[in-house]
């Protein structure tokens, strides 16, 4: 799969994927200018893992952001699609426990996890909202969520810059870098195609998260979401009841 605009099919993903992952982090890098470790550090700040908790990593690829995290005592269970992903993180980490799995089915009980996170992942699957459900299903109550996800520039002017980056000198540098180029073509139309960070705001609230705010990296050009799940049962179930009714095909779902 190399054009955003296709079906995200799990398959095609978890290929496109696999064939990236022994030079992911360093492509990452040099495609970021090096911003990419201020966003994992920031994300791990939004987290902030206890000892003794237990947080799951969803879309973690190589571990790379698993691994920081599990520096601070916290069980960190790191969840991917790819094989190759999966691979090359017992590779680098075999610490932590890295599980296969899809964002959209997680293999978790309810009400697992102290903290759910989920880094540039969320924009490859081919329902988010359905795997922001998931992940709400597995947080304990009273836990949060935190997401890191490519989004886009508030100011006109930044905007544009950046549409031009995605679209012009990014396939350029990973064609140059990368030996799977389509792949990087498709990361910048997928960037260009998701929401904004209200948009995605709103799909986090719609789940059933509560105390949803949003906070812009670099200018915007990355956005860091949280949330948590309510511990009083009584809105949870609430938020089940609501859910429920607007899913597709539901009584009282909108046409």
């Amino acid at each position: 799969m190399s054009r955003a605009d296709m079906e995200k099919r799990p398959d095609a993903v978890a290929r496109m994927f696999d064939g990236v992952a022994p030079r992911y982090d360093r492509m990452n890098s040099v495609l970021s200018v090096g911003n990419d470790a201020l966003w994992r550090a920031a994300t791990v700040r939004a987290i902030a893992p206890q000892r003794g908790e237990r947080i799951l990593d969803v879309a973690a690829g190589t571990g790379t952001s698993a691994a920081v995290l599990a520096r601070s005592g916290a069980e960190v269970v790191a969840l991917d699609l790819s094989e190759g992903m999966l691979v090359e993180g017992r590779r680098r980490h075999p610490e932590i426990e890295f599980v296969a799995g899809d964002a959209e089915a997680l293999p978790f009980d309810d009400d697992s996890f102290d903290a759910v996170t989920i880094s540039f992942g969320l924009r490859n699957v081919h329902d988010p909202k359905a795997a922001l459900g998931e992940m709400y299903r597995v947080t304990k109550p009273g836990g949060r969520l935190v997401v890191c996800e490519f989004s886009h520039p508030p100011r006109g002017i930044l905007r544009a810059g950046h549409r031009v980056y995605l679209r012009t000198v990014l396939p350029i540098v990973a064609k140059l870098a990368s030996s799977n180029a389509p792949a990087y073509r498709y990361l910048g139309e997928s960037i260009d195609q998701w929401p904004d960070q209200g948009t995605l705001s709103q799909w986090i609230r719609g789940v059933g998260f509560t105390r949803v705010a949003y906070k812009n990296l670099s200018a915007g050009v990355v956005a860091l979401h949280r949330g948590h799940k309510p511990e009083d049962a009584a809105i949870r179930a609430r938020t089940r009841r609501r859910t429920a009714a607007t899913r597709p095909g539901s009584e009282g779902s909108a046409s």
